[in-house]
């Protein structure tokens, strides 16, 4: 089941999950009405508040649920405008999928972030053993999601994996208030408008990862061999790190009229510096073959062709 199924990973982890298991296989949960009637056009869609621990348990006990990926999450910059929803919705959901795992015998997926870093953490190869301090509320509930894994799993035995996702590009879903949400916003507006403006400094590096990554990455550590697995909660993954200008030149090569400039937003711009320029990923690829596929200029040229589809056909 899929928790949260609405949101940008979970759009498209919910078919690349029925391609491995079956459609019938895999439930997508969300707590909005018509987020579930959308997801109800290529899935088992249903309605359920993960903060509601007595529904959430007896869907997991009717549909024999054996593995929770849990996407609930309110996200970096939105969670900076109200911290107390951000960290009521976003340990609440965990807690509650983590008892239930426990209770069920079920395997977990929760992702963790580059933001569950901090200005003191090393910037460079950022290793995957290093000091935690974020400056953000979303920061503060991956390092603490992270912890807690690692906790039922040694205390209970609860079998609950994740990654520390980069910022992640796609054209599934539009992007839902985080810090490196700009560079998926940029391709929907070359192919609308031309043009664009970037909140977030002109000179920032920050790890991306393509969405076709994220979810081999997500299927793949969660069939890992356990015995391998020297750590669970969290694995740094990476592909890519660029800065906005570098991103804006790429597309540029290809949109030779595409223009852009900078009105920078100070929280992003403070978020945006104290995460890792590159994250050391040996870990992940020495534990469970961790192996990225797309680089920047595959990237480039497959989501100017989506998000070009898109507009032509009056999605965006």
């Amino acid at each position: 089941m899929v928790v949260g199924a609405g949101g940008q990973i979970g759009t498209e982890l919910v078919p690349h999950l029925q391609k491995h298991y079956g459609y019938d296989n895999v439930i997508a949960a969300d707590l909005k009405p018509e987020i579930v009637e959308r997801l109800g056009t290529f899935s088992r869609a249903i309605p359920l508040n993960a903060l509601e621990m007595e529904a959430y348990a007896r869907v997991v006990k009717k549909e024999n649920i054996d593995a929770i990926f849990n996407l609930v999450a309110l996200l970096s910059a939105t969670g900076e405008k109200n911290p107390q929803l951000a960290w009521n919705l976003n340990m609440g959901a965990l807690l509650n999928s983590l008892n239930l795992a426990k209770e069920y015998n079920c395997s977990i997926f929760t992702p963790s972030s580059i933001g569950a870093f901090g200005e003191n953490t090393p910037h460079d190869m950022t290793p995957q053993d290093t000091v935690m301090r974020p400056n953000t509320i979303y920061g503060v509930c991956k390092v603490t999601g992270e912890l807690l894994g690692d906790y039922y799993h040694s205390r209970f035995g609860v079998d609950a994996r994740s990654v520390r996702f980069p910022g992640i590009i796609s054209n599934g879903a539009l992007p839902g208030g985080g810090t490196t949400d700009y560079a998926v916003e940029v391709f929907y507006e070359v192919a609308k408008r031309g043009r664009y403006t970037c909140e977030v400094p002109k000179d920032t590096y920050m790890d991306m990862l393509y969405m076709p990554d994220a979810l081999e990455a997500t299927t793949q550590l969660m069939e890992a061999d356990p015995s391998k697995l020297i750590h669970r909660n969290s694995f740094n993954i990476t592909s890519m790190s660029f800065t906005p200008e570098q991103l804006f030149e790429a597309i540029k090569k290809r949109v030779p009229s595409f223009t852009w400039d900078y009105n920078v937003d100070p929280v992003k711009a403070q978020i945006s510096a104290s995460w890792p320029d590159r994250m050391d990923d040996s870990c992940a690829r020495n534990e469970w073959g961790w192996n990225p596929k797309w680089g920047l200029d595959e990237m480039v040229d497959d989501m100017l062709a989506a998000c070009r589809k898109k507009v032509e056909n009056g999605e965006y």
